[in-house]
């Protein structure tokens, strides 16, 4: 670039040299002049409904592709939306941008419009998060953004717009432009000695067992993780559920866990999800190797794990995975018994469930996930992406396909039909079927009308039980039906006609014989698809074989 050019045309060449070449955003006065510098660069704005439904989306794009997610959204009350979703991609260690709009630093205290820390406000569910002050360094932020999202245990970043930083002029010749590698992670290595040290006592192990992080539960992360289990011959388990140990997916996982004699968190989180690393759950014996990029859970683990802590080192998931693998060599021990005792335990579900198949009215659950399959069975390309309490555990259960995405560690629910649109965008080839409750499918109905204005067709399956249904399931759990409220929603909402009115294809299913030609008429559409299946609200499934 030559001559003077705007703050927001360093912005946008900064993008362009990360290699981006799609944006999640919601137009807004503050980030007029990045739209305008946008414009006639070959760059594809997905303009959504809602701030958070960008982020989202970001996220979902971050997690299929490795890049980091961009979402553009405005200051003020755009940028509180947006950080909404910031803290599914934090919990989910998802590579992401969110870039604000915000007040012109000329008018900070002086009552700006819209005017908002909105470095604070996002702090807590970032890995950063600052805002710019100069137009010439903007390229360079964006720069310093996407290495800190992508470096380390992944996560999401903050970068504050002024407008009065994208208005100013400055000469290109006085950019410090950022070159390739300013936007690569900083890697962190696992030494060779540590390598082998950790390969060492797997070998010397009884039952050991590699615990994987939800960064490494992405296409390519689950590919090292392949390579990593093929390498040392023993179970590698990702996890990525709120319902940690309990999740579906998962099968019987607790009984492996509580038979493990020596764990290797590869850059997994020590906590709820493992209920901390406390008996019964894990043996009172069982002995730990912790690596983790980050020192602050590395000292976590050693307060919650005195003395059955064998090593630990700082080190990248990815990193360490790839040095295990190669360290190994095919030196650790013999474990093929306890390897195929423990992943029959994972895959296993239990046989009364195959008669639940045939529940028409309502149907059930296990029935409506039996009609699912065939559809993402069809292509290597499918993705699943699976939203919500209880019908999305149902589903993540017994579904299967090449490619999935879940809410996550964070447990909140909404993202899912974000998450398809994103989804759709990053594959454009490829059959998108996302599966959520009645409660999720609510949160961001109107991303119909993105969908369909963008030509992203995908079919969401929305479970409608008339409820909240993970919270009333806590009610009778806890407190007893008589005191179960507040949790209940309008039966039999016709959600498939909302989703026809903003331009989509919509089905509705009262019983399971009816459910084969709906959804073959959902997928044939090429339409966005709202298929809406009454179905019987049961609780999520726990698996045992006991």
């Amino acid at each position: 670039m030559k001559g003077r050019i705007r703050g927001a045309e360093v912005l946008v060449e900064g993008l362009r040299r990360a290699g981006v070449g799609t944006v999640f955003t919601l137009s807004g006065n503050h980030i007029m002049p990045v739209f305008d510098a946008l414009f006639g660069r070959g760059t594809s704005l997905i303009h959504t409904r809602h701030e958070a439904a960008a982020v989202h989306m970001a996220d979902a794009w971050g997690r299929l592709t490795g890049e980091a997610g961009i979402a553009l959204v405005t200051g003020g009350q755009g940028h509180a939306n947006a950080v909404a979703g910031l803290a599914t991609a934090l919990a989910g260690e998802v590579p992401l941008v969110l870039l604000s709009g915000h007040a012109p630093l000329a008018e900070l205290g002086l009552g700006a419009f819209q005017e908002l820390d909105n470095a604070a406000l996002a702090a807590p569910v970032a890995k950063g998060s600052w805002v710019a002050r100069s137009a010439a360094g903007l390229a360079g932020e964006l720069a310093r953004a996407v290495r800190l999202a992508r470096g380390g245990r992944p996560g999401p970043v903050h970068l504050g717009l002024p407008t009065d930083v994208l208005e100013a002029e400055v000469d290109a010749s006085q950019v410090a432009w950022p070159q390739a590698a300013d936007f690569a992670p900083e890697p962190l290595p696992l030494p060779p000695r540590m390598a082998a040290a950790v390969v060492s006592e797997i070998a010397a192990a009884r039952r050991p067992l590699v615990l994987a992080p939800p960064a490494l539960c992405t296409p390519s992360g689950r590919a090292r993780l392949a390579a990593l289990r093929n390498a040392l011959g023993i179970p590698v388990v990702p996890m990525e559920s709120p319902r940690g140990v309990n999740d579906p997916s998962l099968g019987a996982f607790p009984e492996v866990l509580a038979e493990a004699d020596l764990i290797l968190l590869l850059g997994k989180a020590l906590d709820f999800t493992l209920r901390f690393g406390r008996p019964p759950a894990v043996a009172k014996d069982c002995r730990w190797i912790v690596l983790d990029p980050e020192p602050a859970l590395l000292a976590r683990a050693a307060r919650l794990l005195p003395g059955r802590l064998a090593l630990a080192a700082l080190s990248g998931a990815a990193e360490a995975a790839a040095a295990l693998a190669e360290a190994a060599q095919g030196s650790a021990g013999p474990h093929t018994g306890w390897t195929v005792q423990a992943e029959a335990a994972i895959a296993h579900r239990p046989a009364a469930w195959e008669a639940l198949r045939a529940a028409a009215e309502p149907i059930h659950p296990v029935a409506l996930c039996a009609a699912l399959q065939p559809h993402l069975a069809r292509s290597p390309e499918a993705v699943l992406v699976c939203d919500g309490g209880e019908i999305g555990q149902w589903a993540q259960s017994l579904l299967s396909a090449p490619t999935r995405i879940i809410n996550g560690v964070a447990g909140a629910i909404g993202a899912g039909l974000p998450f398809a649109l994103a989804a759709r965008a990053a594959r454009p080839g490829a059959p998108v079927l996302a599966v959520m409750g009645d409660g999720s499918f609510g949160f961001h109905m109107a991303e119909f009308d993105t969908a369909c204005r963008h030509g992203l067709p995908f079919v969401a399956v929305v479970g409608n039980d008339s409820r909240w249904n993970a919270e009333y399931q806590i009610q009778l759990r806890d407190y007893g039906a008589e005191r179960a409220h507040g949790c209940a929603l309008a039966p039999g909402t016709r959600y498939d006609l909302a989703a026809a009115a903003l331009g989509g294809h919509g089905e509705f299913v009262e019983r399971a014989a009816d459910l084969p030609a709906a959804l073959e008429r959902a997928f044939a559409s090429d339409r966005p698809a709202c298929v809406n299946v009454l179905i019987a609200g049961e609780p999520a499934p726990v698996v045992r074989r006991a």
